[in-house]
């Protein structure tokens, strides 16, 4: 007998990145979507979902996220930092597991996700990319072999409506580096440069931010020395792989209770 299913929810219905995860969803073999959820007021509420990829689905966009988590295995959440903690605090007194890709989290926030993983299983990552997360385990290698005599520099750029910077994807990769340096990023991070700002401290990671347009996802990492310059660079073209490697993470939480993982454990790279 085939295994049932697996049950996905899905916020923010109407934006993006609920799109693109709907569609996945609904092209799975082994998904069903359960619950397309959107915010109190949007025009798409009451909608069937499959009018925004031109096809009948019969699953409508609710506000109702209790009732949605209900019937749902697992919700994947690409929203704010206060309405996904909302939504998780449902999962967790539902027994709903969740994949959390929403980035700009505060360290309280964070300390919230953290005990409320104790509950249900959570995989929280800034980036679903595959291939982003496969560039981590380079940057991890790279900084150990460049650990003396370069600069390094961490560059993103994103469309215009995204609203923290620098985004959790570049954070990431900073902190990635840091640590395989033996650095702290909370000391060693710069994150703004104006007017004189002396020489550059050559244990200083620094972050450049860029906005504009439809731009998806860019980052690249450089590390320069005085006779060379290696970038590690990952660029999106789309957002279905985010919606991809969603899914490939509410696979893996199939198999946890609890629990808080990130991207390492779901495609055992850590």
């Amino acid at each position: 007998m085939s295994a049932a299913p697996l049950r996905v929810a899905i916020t923010g219905a109407s934006g993006r990145m609920g799109r693109m995860l709907i569609e996945a969803v609904l092209a799975a073999p082994d998904c069903v979507l359960s619950a397309a959820l959107d915010r109190p007021g949007s025009p798409a509420l009451g909608q069937d979902v499959g009018l925004l990829l031109g096809q009948q689905t019969g699953v409508h966009i609710s506000d109702d996220v209790r009732a949605g988590l209900s019937r749902s295995d697992v919700l994947i959440d690409f929203t704010r930092p206060e309405g996904t903690l909302q939504h998780l605090a449902l999962c967790a007194e539902l027994g709903v597991k969740a994949v959390v890709g929403t980035t700009g989290f505060t360290p309280e926030e964070k300390s919230e996700i953290t005990r409320l993983a104790q509950r249900t299983a959570i995989v929280m990552a800034p980036n679903m990319s595959v291939g982003v997360n496969v560039v981590l385990k380079l940057l991890e290698t790279a900084a150990r072999a460049l650990n003396e005599g370069y600069d390094i520099e961490v560059i993103e750029a994103h469309h215009r409506h995204k609203v923290d910077a620098p985004s959790g994807t570049a954070l990431q990769m900073g902190e990635v580096v840091a640590q395989a340096l033996g650095r702290d990023l909370k000391q060693c991070g710069v994150f703004a440069r104006e007017g004189v700002t002396g020489e550059r401290d050559p244990s200083s990671i620094g972050f450049a931010t860029i906005r504009g347009g439809s731009i998806i996802g860019d980052h690249t990492v450089m590390f320069a020395s005085m006779e060379e310059r290696i970038e590690i660079t990952h660029k999106s073209s789309s957002r279905a792989t985010y919606a991809q490697g969603s899914l490939r993470a509410a696979r893996f939480l199939a198999s946890q209770s609890s629990g808080l993982f990130d991207m390492s454990d779901v495609l055992g790279t850590r």
